[in-house]
């Protein structure tokens, strides 16, 4: 990881980015391009988040170093709720061993590479390893609450992924924030006019609101977030999600000032 300064530092970040391991991510999401898209964008911080696996972290961190941009090892988890979970470690042993738990609670099918896309294990120049032949793009068997305590229990933090999603979100599958759920935050879409949203959803002012790239190409990375933190870890990250210890975060400028309508929401995700 990137080295930090004693001092609170002003990061920005996007801790929602996948690489060709998910199998709705474009071919030039591989390691090397990440980065560099990464820097051009002034990002000091980024998450690798792919579907159900996080088995392209250490490519992203390799590729990153020596760079000033830290690279936090991470997986996006469908739920057996269908709702998708940002799950971030610090370190990559942290997340594979939480790979090994999604694993063993995946169906085991076969990823229909026809009709979903291929999914890449590749090394940190990009170069082609070998094909993830089983199904990512799925539901685990693993309830919301189970995967929020479990990632914890491995050291790690949860924060359900794109909620006002008009799929695979915790607003269209469960139709609201389940009472007591214990989460730093919630994520928006990336082009979500949070006013906006929080006109429609009064209750969610009760919660910190991050946004992601999501991004799937790497027109989707973003300047997402505005982060003061000392150091790149996930206690740091969760202390400036409450606003502790001077610590901070807040919502990066849209590039777009208005939400876009839910067809054009799916069709900008391109993705599961």
């Amino acid at each position: 990881m990137g080295a930090w300064a004693e001092d609170l530092a002003r990061i920005r970040a996007d801790l929602h980015v996948h690489t060709v391991l998910s199998p709705c991510a474009d071919v030039e999401m591989i390691p090397p391009l990440i980065v560099q898209r990464a820097l051009e964008l002034g990002l000091g911080l980024i998450a690798v988040t792919d579907h159900n696996s996080s088995e392209n972290c250490a490519a992203v961190i390799r590729a990153a170093r020596g760079t000033t941009l830290t690279v936090m090892p991470g997986m996006e988890v469908q739920t057996r709720e269908e709702v998708h979970v940002l799950c971030l470690f610090d370190e990559v042993e942290q997340a594979l061993a939480w790979q090994g738990i999604v694993c063993d609670h995946l169906p085991g099918q076969r990823n229909p590479e026809e009709l979903l896309g291929a999914q890449y294990v590749v090394d940190s120049e990009g170069s082609y390893l070998r094909t993830e032949c089983r199904l990512l793009s799925t539901s685990t068997d693993l309830a919301l609450d189970e995967v929020v305590s479990r990632a914890r229990a491995l050291g790690g933090l949860a924060i359900p992924a794109h909620i006002d999603r008009p799929s695979y979100s915790l607003l269209a599958n469960l139709g609201l924030i389940p009472p007591g759920l214990d989460v730093p935050a919630l994520e928006i879409f990336r082009l979500t006019d949070p006013s906006q949203l929080l006109e429609e959803q009064p209750g969610l002012r009760a919660w910190t609101l991050i946004r992601g790239g999501d991004a799937h190409r790497l027109s989707e990375l973003k300047w997402a977030l505005n982060l003061k933190m000392r150091g790149a870890t996930t206690n740091e990250l969760l202390m400036a999600l409450a606003g502790q210890a001077e610590r901070s975060c807040s919502l990066a400028p849209l590039t777009h000032p208005q939400k876009p309508d839910m067809m054009n929401v799916i069709v900008s995700q391109g993705s599961l």
